[in-house]
This record gives structure tokens, C-alpha cells and sequence, in this order.
């Protein structure tokens, strides 16, 4: 459609199915008509599909429900015609084996939900981890004007006096229950305190990291993604949302008009300014390929190493997401990041990024900080290679004890995350500070699915002498709510072969960030001698989506997309009978 060019009631995707007067139209409109619509409900009206992942079991999504009826109100007063349309979940804590194993049934969802039924334009409610992206790697791939309205993190925790993170501090203090110097008593009165409202988490997570990233790319209206869930501003957002995507149908504002390589460039820099989640790497790839735009974990390496990590956020910082917001929120950060980011980059809201951000300013530069003052000098992560990812590992070294960087040490390996989880309690573990723990088939195929199993537990015996760090490498991700020297997303994965497989307890393996190394000192023979003997596991699954997901995934570096739902030719339009 050409630019400046309004569609005109006619030209609406929906009026295949509403506005032609023949039987199947008579069908639908009966059919509308039996729900108790009338046809001033969507004659020449846009009709929005709004794809909500609320659900019973998904504590970040708990107010979705509510939050829908105000994107409803917002088109309604738009002139827009809203339908609501439930998509599949994925809470974070309780999908298991990982809600990564469904990424990508999330994006086919979406992007089927908005094919296959009279839709014009689309609402992307969701914000727990893997919502985030896999509504817009399908709502990129469908093609139609989109928003995404962030779910938000909750409310801060507390516990006798202190602030809680949710992720970071249970780790925390999960090992001082370990060590025995808190008790059961007041693990509870932890449990009861650190997470007091619906909302994400309100550490830099996965969730808030995806939620930034979304906007950063021009996805979500500006401000909304550090917005908390339970502020009276988020239905305030909502109903805004639902009345700017009538306005984006008219003008066919697409995700391929809102999305460039500037705009995941902004991104990636966002991501790094933030210290954000190594999680974010796969999941911007995967939507970057979605929308035609090769993106490689060298790119991710590049900007690193020119945008200092200036979010004080945990885990890599002191403050949450509360606090972020109350001092400016990612508009501000962004205005701090100044011509570091392509400010001519599009946004739904209609303008570029840098008008969308013009107002902005930081209130509190404890919790923003000046460049000049960055709580990292580089950016939140590192791209690592090396004969033990010779296609990349990732690490966030902001997050890290220093003296990890750099590290030289003897392997300790697991062979499945059963094994480790049994091993590590165990008070006669041969262990010491300076091992380098190794978890295999903890991959894409091997996990199955990537779960979040890289942030490997201190071995029992060395948390009770004071240790609290250590370097652990697995093919695994990890939550973005954790920290430590934890390098992931080995690639390619120990369950397809990769070199990872190859590690045996008591080989010495070598990490230098500075450097970008990851090497496994074994000799190229006994390293060719160990391939020769290598013998692959049986498949995960036999049947069911399991069985689609493993013979079609692709590995970390790719995004962990399925081979077939990348960009291509699109997928025609259904036809109606």
C-alpha cells in the first residue's frame, strides 16, 4: 500500500469474510449475530484480534484477563471491533521441562490464531519469558499492523526490612538455608514475601529483559515495558494500545514498516545498557530472522564492547524494576544512550524513536546512571569461541566475581542434569574452588527443549566453606534472574555431538572474556580419538510435538527456531468458502 494511503472500509483483511454479500458471509454475520452483535458492532469497523496468554497457572499473566476488557474498551472507542483469543500460557515456573520446549508452538499459534480468523490488526498481550517473543516472531511472520502490551513486573518484595528480587535473592538465600544459617521458619517468611503482586519478575529477567527489548524495537507503545503490573497506568496503557492499533489498520503500519536492522541494533544496545538476560540473544535472533534480517551472535559481540552496562538493576546492579521506573524507565535510559542508538528507527506509536523519547529524562542517576559512570565498562555479554564452541557460548560477565574472567581449571563433569543434581550434594565430591563445572545433554534436542539448568549449584561442600561463585559451562540456558560465571548456549549442543560431549572430569579447560576464549587444553588427537568412540543418545521423543520439535530445531546460534517457520514465502491467505 502506498505511503500516506488510508485503507478504506473495502480494503480491511476482515471484509472477506463480513462484508460481501453472499451465503458464507451470511453465516458469519449470523453467526456474530447468535453471539449478540449487531452488524453496527463491525460494519466497516477494524476488527482487532486481541491474543491474550492469561491463564489460572501463570502468576505473571494474572491480570490479563482484566487487562484485555481495557484494550477492548480502547479500540471500542477507536472505532475498531475487539475479539478476544486465548493462546497457550507458558508460565515460567511450572511448564516443564522448560516453556523454551514451546517458544515456538507459542509463534505458530499466534500466527495461525491471526491467519485463520478476520482479523485486521492485532493486540500481543503477554510478558513471562517466552511470551514476549514467540507473539512477535508470529505476529512478524502474519504480517499484520501489531502491538505488543507488556504484562509489567510486579511489586518490589520485602523480608524483615530487606528488598527481595524474585530469582537472584532465592538463589541467595536458598544456599544460606543450605549452609544452615537461616531457618525453615524464615525461609517461609521469604517465600510468603517475594513476590506480593501479579506482574514479571522485577529483577532484570528475562521477562523485564524481553519486555525492554520489545520496546526498544519499536513494538510496544513508549514507556509501557517497565510500566508495573499493578500501577494504575498499565490499564491506562492497555486501553491506549487497543485504540493505536485501529489507527496503525487504517494505515497499514506493519511489523516489516516497524522493524530494520537499526531497530534490533537499538535493541541489542539496549539489552547490553540494561545488563540484561543472556536468554534475550536467542529469542532477538529468532525475531530478527523472522522478519528477513540476518542477525549473528557476532553482532551481539561487537555492540557489547561499545555500550556500557549503565541499568543498576539486579543482578547485575541493586535496584528492581520499580525503582527503574520511577526513574524514567527505559525511555530514559535510552535518552541517556543518546546517538549511540538510530533514533530515525519507526515505532507503532506512528513516530521514530527518537520523537517518542524526547520527553524523557532520568530522576534518579543512582538507578540510571551517566555514561562516564557505567556499573560495567562493556556491555552485560560476551560471545565466547573456541575448540569447545566453535560456533559460540555466551556469558553475562557483569555478573560474574571478577576473578572468573579469567580463569584456568580442572573439569568436573555431568553427564545429565539428574546426575549433577546428585553429585553436587554429596559431602565427599572430589571439588575445589578452582574446578570449572561442565553439564552435557542439557541443550536444544538434549534437554530437551534448553532448559534453564546453567546456573549449576554450588557443590554442598564448598557453600558451607564460604564459596559463592565458580565457572560452569553447559549447553544449557539459564534464568535471567540468576548470576555467577555461568557460560551457556554451547553451540553446537553435547546431544548432536558438539565438543562439549567430548569434556571428561580432569581436562583443563580455559576462559578469558577479555580474550572472547573458551579452549579445552586436550590434543586435537585425543580429542579425534574421543569423537571415534562417541555414541549418540536415543531421541527424546517418538511422537507428538515433541518428536516435530526435535527433528526441526535449530541450535542457539540460530535462535532455536523451527527450520520451517524462519522467513520464506509467505503463507497465502485462506481462502473463504
Amino acid at each position: 500500500m502506498a505511503k500516506g494511503h488510508r485503507k478504506t472500509p473495502e480494503e480491511l483483511r476482515s471484509h472477506r469474510w463480513l462484508g460481501v454479500q453472499d451465503l458464507r458471509s451470511f453465516g458469519h454475520r449470523s453467526r456474530l449475530r447468535q453471539m449478540g452483535y449487531d452488524a453496527v458492532d463491525w460494519a466497516g469497523r477494524p476488527v482487532i484480534g486481541i491474543v491474550n496468554t492469561w491463564s489460572d497457572i501463570n502468576q505473571c499473566h494474572a491480570h490479563l484477563r482484566a487487562r484485555a476488557e481495557d484494550v477492548k474498551r480502547g479500540v471500542l472507542q477507536a472505532g475498531g471491533f475487539p475479539i478476544e483469543l486465548p493462546a497457550i500460557s507458558l508460565s515460567e515456573p511450572f511448564v516443564k521441562p522448560t516453556t523454551m520446549l514451546y517458544r515456538n508452538f507459542l509463534a505458530m499459534e499466534t500466527e495461525e490464531l491471526l491467519r485463520s480468523h478476520p482479523i485486521d490488526g492485532a493486540i500481543l498481550l503477554g510478558g513471562c519469558d517466552k511470551t514476549t517473543p514467540g507473539l512477535i516472531m508470529g505476529a512478524i511472520s502474519m504480517g499484520l499492523p501489531a502491538i505488543f502490551v507488556p504484562a509489567g513486573p510486579m511489586l518490589r518484595g520485602y523480608w524483615r526490612g530487606q528488598t527481595l528480587g524474585s530469582g537472584s535473592d532465592t538463589w541467595k538465600y536458598w544456599d544460606e538455608k543450605r549452609t544452615g544459617r537461616i531457618t525453615e521458619a524464615q525461609w517461609a517468611e521469604i517465600e510468603n514475601g517475594i513476590a506480593r503482586s501479579f506482574g514479571t519478575c522485577m529483577t532484570m529477567g528475562t521477562a523485564a529483559t524481553m519486555m525492554s527489548i520489545a520496546e526498544a524495537m519499536g513494538m510496544t507503545l513508549p514507556g509501557a515495558s517497565a510500566l508495573p503490573a499493578a500501577d494504575s497506568g498499565h490499564p491506562r496503557m492497555a486501553a491506549a494500545a487497543g485504540r493505536r492499533i485501529v489507527d496503525m489498520v487504517w494505515e497499514d503500519l506493519t511489523p516489516a514498516a516497524v522493524l530494520s536492522p537499526a531497530s534490533f541494533d537499538n535493541a541489542i544496545k539496549v539489552h547490553m545498557a540494561l545488563g540484561g538476560s543472556t536468554n534475550a540473544i536467542i529469542h532477538v535472533i529468532a525475531m530478527a530472522r523472522r522478519a528477513g534480517i540476518a542477525l549473528s551472535l557476532e553482532r551481539f559481540d561487537q555492540l557489547s564492547r561499545e555500550v556500557p552496562v549503565i541499568a543498576n538493576i539486579r543482578p547485575s546492579g541493586a535496584f528492581l524494576m520499580e525503582d527503574f521506573y520511577y526513574a524514567g524507565g527505559l525511555p530514559a535510559l535510552m535518552k541517556m544512550l543518546g546517538d549511540r542508538l538510530d533514533g530515525g528507527a519507526m515505532t507503532v506509536s506512528g513516530e521514530t524513536l527518537s520523537d517518542a523519547i524526547a520527553d524523557a529524562a532520568v530522576y534518579n542517576d543512582e538507578v540510571i546512571l551517566p555514561l562516564d559512570k557505567a556499573i560495567y565498562a562493556e556491555g552485560a555479554t560476551a560471545v565466547l569461541k573456541g575448540n569447545l564452541a566453535p560456533r559460540g557460548a555466551v556469558m553475562k560477565p557483569s555478573a560474574a566475581e571478577p576473578r572468573l574472567r579469567q580463569h584456568r581449571g580442572p573439569a568436573l563433569v555431568f553427564r545429565d542434569y539428574n546426575h549433577m543434581a546428585a553429585e553436587v550434594e554429596r559431602e565427599d565430591l572430589e571439588v575445589t574452588p578452582d574446578h570449572v563445572l561442565v553439564l552435557q545433554n542439557a541443550g536444544p534436542k538434549g534437554g530437551p527443549g534448553m532448559p534453564e539448568w546453567g546456573m549449576l549449584p554450588i557443590p554442598r561442600k564448598l557453600v558451607k566453606a564460604g564459596v559463592r561463585d565458580m565457572l560452569r559451562i553447559s549447553d544449557a540456558r539459564m534464568s535471567g534472574t540468576s548470576y555467577g560465571a555461568c557460560i551457556l548456549h554451547v553451540a553446537p549442543e553435547s546431544f548432536i555431538g558438539g565438543p562439549l560431549a567430548l569434556v571428561r572430569t580432569g581436562d583443563h579447560i580455559e576462559v578469558d572474556v577479555s580474550r572472547r576464549l573458551l579452549h579445552l587444553h586436550v590434543p586435537d588427537e585425543e580429542l579425534a580419538r574421543r569423537r571415534a568412540e562417541w555414541k549418540p543418545l536415543p531421541p527424546r521423543y517418538e511422537r507428538g510435538y515433541g518428536a516435530m520439535f526435535q527433528q526441526h530445531i535449530g541450535q542457539a546460534d540460530e535462535g532455536c527456531d523451527f527450520d520451517f517457520l524462519e522467513s520464506g514465502a509467505p503463507v497465502p491467505e485462506p481462502e473463504i468458502h
